[in-house]
């Protein structure tokens, strides 16, 4: 799988650990930086991520920040994108199964290493599973960004 991976400076030092974790589990990592712990704003590395997702130049995008909580809000203005903030393996593997989550964000600043990789290792793991109340609910919210996005 190719993953778009992105951090603001925050986020930087648990994207260097992930990154070779990735790689490790046969996945192409493609950096969207930053590539250094000088300060940035979390929204222009969010969006790369985002809008890599959903120009379909990679299959998933893990956002790094702080908290997570400002990549997941500016990654989800990207049509397409469909951000989730987890901080635990239920809420990462049931973001795939149920909602087809395309983008996981973490806190550097929140979570462990050791956790970080788990819920990374789940979510990668995990597939949209197609269920028909699943499916409904998914194109409710698509229909939600077309409206919001021009119809496009």
């Amino acid at each position: 799988m190719k993953i778009a991976l992105g951090c603001d400076h925050a986020g930087f030092e648990l994207k260097r650990l992930l990154a070779p974790e990735l790689e490790k589990l046969g996945h192409t990592v493609v950096n969207m930086g930053t590539d250094s712990e000088a300060a940035v704003d979390y929204p222009d590395f969010a969006r790369k991520v985002a809008e890599a997702v959903a120009r379909k130049q990679a299959d998933r995008g893990i956002v790094v920040c702080g908290s997570g909580v400002g990549a997941s809000v500016a990654a989800n203005k990207v049509p397409g994108a469909r951000a989730a903030l987890c901080h635990d393996t239920f809420s990462a593997r049931q973001g795939v199964e149920d909602d087809d989550v395309n983008v996981l964000c973490l806190g550097g600043r929140v979570i462990g290493r050791e956790l970080a990789f788990e819920v990374v290792k789940v979510w990668l793991n995990a597939k949209f599973s197609n269920a028909e109340r699943h499916v409904r609910r998914l194109n409710k919210v698509l229909a939600i960004e077309r409206e919001y996005s021009g119809g496009k």
